[in-house]
């Protein structure tokens, strides 16, 4: 069974973020009074990392969604159009209703 891109984007993302986490929590022992100083110097570090180093798990993440949108995207421009067709009707029963002269 193959692992979906999206997963292993995901997955990797938050190796990123709490491997460094870890690193500095445990090496450095200041890091642990000002945790919320770590958890900001974590995530950019993982940000950094992930820009640098997962732009191919990205794209294949980026790609999946794409299709799935368009897939689901066929059925919804269907119903716009049809939506489109209906209103254009209203409108243009309107306009002939208005164009017409009307008698005193």
């Amino acid at each position: 069974m193959k692992i979906p891109p999206i997963v292993t984007y995901t997955v990797l993302r938050l190796l990123a973020f709490l491997v460094p986490l870890a690193i500095m929590w445990f090496f450095f022992p200041i890091m642990r009074e000002l945790w919320w100083l770590t958890a900001i110097f974590a995530a950019l570090i993982g940000m950094s990392l992930s820009i640098l180093f997962l732009r191919k798990p990205l794209s294949g993440a980026s790609a999946g969604i794409h299709e799935r949108r368009e897939a689901r995207g066929v059925g919804r421009q269907n119903v716009a159009a049809q939506d489109a067709d209906a209103e254009d009707a209203v409108l243009d029963s309107t306009n002939d209703e208005t164009a017409a002269p009307r008698e005193s």
